[in-house]
């Protein structure tokens, strides 16, 4: 009998591994199909024959022979067909369909995850080049927390000496309020001494009004001596004439005589007596009164003295403790302006450090921003080319199958995708079954088979998948036996 039939294309097959390929093929001929896969591994690609499903027998000596068109096996054929095989092929097919998309959405998904790696190595890469001062390019980070780190030393450092300024501060205040307490005790001492001395120098004046009352009762005591003395030398002077220039003519008893010169010597003596009495009484009075009061006047003069020398010293000491005081109101109002002065440094820097490392955020920040644009439209590119490589393999495919099919020519398909420097290379072919026999093909995508005729299946397409990237969709392809006679 004759062997006539004609198959459905091959579908996708995909390759995966470091510069490996794996492809496969499903074909469909007029009574079953085949499906074929291979891995091929290699330093820059592989390819590997697969088996086909049921098919012709090997073909027979003399090679495989040149395989002619028939249009009329173009058209659609009515064969009565069971409907359990439709059926089946029915379920095939939709199983077939589904493990395509379960595929695709792998391929999606490896894609995306390739994309995204693609997408941190080249953010890595720019905050390296973006943030590096050196040929192996540093991060920002350490930069910014080193000056904040410096900062933060500084301002430590300003703290810890507006601490010791503030028990510098203290201590001196400390000492300023003992210095004022002592100096309102000297205030005290000086005022008591004051009242002191008030109270002495109405003593001495009291002891000097004495004194002069003393010096003038003196006086008019010796006035009155002065005075008696006078007053005793005239009555003597004029005793003595008036008994010089009077005689006394006395008739007595010549047994009786009087010694008038011995009665005047004795009254002359007596008076001498009595004003000489007067006159010790007087002096010595005199001078005991005033060795009295020479006396008082040299113990309070003593007093006064050390009272003098006591105030000159008390003000000696408070002009001491005013100076001291003033020399520590300087020193304070200095140690306040350093302290005011360092803290005006203090937070200048870190207003300045605040100010620079808002700066430097919202330059990473701007920075981050575009480089997050620029991913972005790095990832939209991306995904433009490969919708474009997709279309582009896709159509490629669709020629390839109808140059193919129109020329009868068909070769094994192969998909190359090279991305980031890898090559893989996936084939696949498909094996179809026509009438009763079995065949066995290998090599690029060919099977050829022999019953009663010669019989040519291709099974075009395929896809494959890298380390390196990249994929390619599976195109359409065709399986073709050709009759003869058996």
């Amino acid at each position: 009998g004759g062997c006539k039939a004609f198959g459905a294309g091959g579908q996708g097959g995909f390759g995966f591994g470091s510069g490996g390929g794996f492809g496969g093929g499903y074909g469909g001929g007029c009574f079953g199909g085949g499906f074929g896969g291979g891995f091929g591994g290699g330093s820059c690609g592989g390819f590997e024959g697969g088996m086909g499903g049921q098919g012709f027998p090997p073909c027979p000596p003399g090679g495989i022979r040149e395989v002619t068109i028939n249009q009329s096996l173009l058209a659609p054929l009515n064969l009565e067909i069971d409907p359990e095989i439709q059926r089946v092929r029915m379920q095939e097919r939709e199983e077939i369909r589904k493990l395509n998309d379960k595929f695709a959405s792998f391929i999606d998904k490896v894609r995306f995850l390739e994309q995204q790696n693609r997408v941190l190595e080249t953010k890595w890469k720019l905050l390296q080049e973006q943030g590096g001062t050196g040929p192996g390019g540093r991060s920002l980070e350490p930069i910014l927390e080193n000056y904040i780190s410096s900062l933060r030393k500084q301002l430590d450092l300003l703290s810890g000496e507006k601490q010791q300024l503030d028990t510098e501060l203290k201590s001196f205040q400390d000492l300023v309020e003992e210095f004022k307490r002592k100096y309102e005790e000297e205030i005290n001492k000086r005022t008591a001494a004051e009242n002191d001395f008030v109270l002495l120098k109405k003593d001495v004046d009291g002891v000097y009004m004495t004194k002069v009352e003393l010096q003038g009762k003196l006086d008019s005591l010796s006035d009155e001596i002065n005075f008696f003395k006078c007053l005793y030398e005239a009555e003597l002077c004029q005793m003595q004439k008036t008994v010089s220039d009077t005689s006394v003519v006395l008739s007595m008893d010549n047994n009786r005589s009087l010694d008038l010169d011995s009665i005047i010597q004795e009254v002359k003596a007596q008076y001498e007596e009595i004003t000489n009495r007067s006159r010790a009484e007087a002096e010595a009075w005199y001078h005991s009164k005033y060795e009295e009061l020479q006396a008082t006047v040299g113990k309070h003069g003593d007093s006064l003295r050390d009272s003098k020398t006591e105030i000159s010293e008390l003000n000696r000491v408070i002009q001491r403790i005013r100076a001291e005081i003033e020399s520590v109101k300087k020193q304070c109002e200095s140690l306040q302006t350093s302290i005011a002065d360092a803290e005006q440094r203090g937070e200048a820097a870190l207003k300045d450090a605040r100010d620079k490392l808002t700066e430097l955020e919202t330059a990473l920040q701007k920075a981050k921003t575009d480089l997050a644009k620029q991913l972005r439209d790095y990832q939209e590119l991306m995904n433009v080319k490969l919708a474009l490589d997709v279309e582009i393999a896709t159509y490629r495919k669709l020629l390839e199958g109808e140059e193919c099919r129109m020329s009868g020519e068909c070769q094994s398909a192969v998909s190359i995708s090279v991305v980031g420097g890898s090559t893989t290379v996936g084939g696949g072919y498909g094996g179809g079954m026509c009438l009763g026999g079995g065949g066995l093909g290998f090599g690029s995508g060919k099977g050829s088979c022999s019953a009663g005729g010669a019989g040519l299946c291709f099974s075009l397409g395929g896809s494959g998948f890298g380390a390196g990237g990249g994929f390619g969709p599976g195109a359409g392809g065709f399986c073709s036996m050709g009759g003869g006679s058996s």
